[in-house]
């Protein structure tokens, strides 16, 4: 694991609806359940390991995560749990008027998912701040067609079930 993470909430979604001890009924992707506990040991070995979860210091990263899973769903679990042993890198993400993530000239073309940019300001705020920007994401496979740009600006991903999302990338490319 690296030191830091900004977790895309694909990555919570579908490790909640994994979770062995009490799965969350929600719809989640990926609908496979080896997948879906795949990316809920990853989460697991995350909240259990010294890696810290970086989030904007407005909330608004957290509030995308609360729109989407309860409080006693394991993804929000695992971030009070982080909150809790003071794992939490809070940074500052600029939000233009309509409240998405501010990023260079050069990476608004790319991000087209506009709910993304603020996970994409925070990494880069994360680097920037830390000297390490590191997005974790699941089920969004979107993170790939923006790989080589997002990489030019020193930020890294982790796809945490890469051969799966790489393959629906590719099929959503040859539509």
């Amino acid at each position: 694991m690296r030191s830091r993470y900004v977790i895309d909430t694909n990555v919570l979604i579908a490790a909640s609806a994994a979770d062995p001890l009490d799965p969350a009924d929600i719809d989640a992707t990926p609908p496979d359940p080896e997948l879906r506990m795949q990316v809920w040991r990853w989460l697991s070995d995350f909240q259990q390991c010294d890696s810290r979860l970086v989030l904007d210091i407005d909330g608004r990263i957290y509030s995308e995560y609360g729109n989407k899973l309860g409080y006693n769903d394991y993804g929000i679990q695992v971030v009070m749990h982080k909150w809790s042993t003071a794992a939490v890198d809070d940074v500052f993400v600029d939000y233009d008027v309509n409240g998405d993530g501010i990023l260079p000239a050069s990476l608004e073309p790319v991000v087209h998912d506009l709910a993304d940019r603020k996970i994409v300001a925070a990494a880069l705020r994360s680097h920037s701040d830390f000297g390490e920007g590191c997005v974790a994401f699941a089920g969004d496979t979107d993170w790939h067609g923006w790989e080589t740009e997002l990489l030019a600006h020193q930020l890294i991903l982790e796809p945490i079930i890469e051969a799966w999302s790489r393959q629906k990338y590719a099929d959503k490319e040859s539509r």
